[in-house]
């Protein structure tokens, strides 16, 4: 074969085909990293068909924002369903008792029904042996504006152990 710059031309298509297949080479690993680039640059995007970033952080901070209005009005209502939840009758006591000494069994009773706030209704039955009578007492914060039994207070402490 000829020369080529003073060089046997053997020589020259061997170093030129080690070169194209080093350069072959460098394109398919190339060719790879943009492949691994492509996966990640789609898990980035999750899926979404925005090309623009900018335009993809916007939407972004759009749910973000959305996100917290949500929030804050799950929180409100949370915090209006837990005020009514404290309101509510919830705490129950009942205490048994003999009223009257002279035989028979535990058949006078009284029941508290209060609410976090200890405001409420006391209600006491005495049975005797003729009859049986039925009283209601108002109760707010743990107190009444009538005269309480020993026996309604007990109902009243029961219910002030529960949680």
């Amino acid at each position: 074969m000829g020369e080529l710059f003073g060089l046997d031309g053997s020589f020259v298509v061997l170093t030129s085909f080690v070169l194209i297949l080093i350069l072959f080479i460098f394109v398919i690993i190339l060719n790879v990293k943009l492949s691994s680039l492509r996966k990640r640059y789609t898990q980035m995007m999750n899926g979404s068909s925005t090309e623009n970033m900018e335009q993809l952080f916007i939407e972004m901070q759009h749910a973000i924002n959305e996100q917290k209005a949500e929030s804050a009005t799950t929180s409100a209502q949370v915090e209006t369903i837990r005020q009514s939840l404290m309101k509510m009758k919830s705490k129950v006591a009942i205490h048994r008792y003999n009223a009257f000494n002279d035989g028979g069994s535990n058949l006078s009773f009284t029941i508290a029904i209060l609410d976090d706030y200890q405001d409420g209704v006391v209600l006491t039955g005495i049975h005797s042996r003729e009859q049986m009578y039925m009283y209601a007492k108002p109760i707010q914060n743990g107190q009444s504006s009538y005269t309480l039994s020993s026996e309604e207070k007990e109902a009243i402490n029961q219910t002030l152990k529960q949680s």
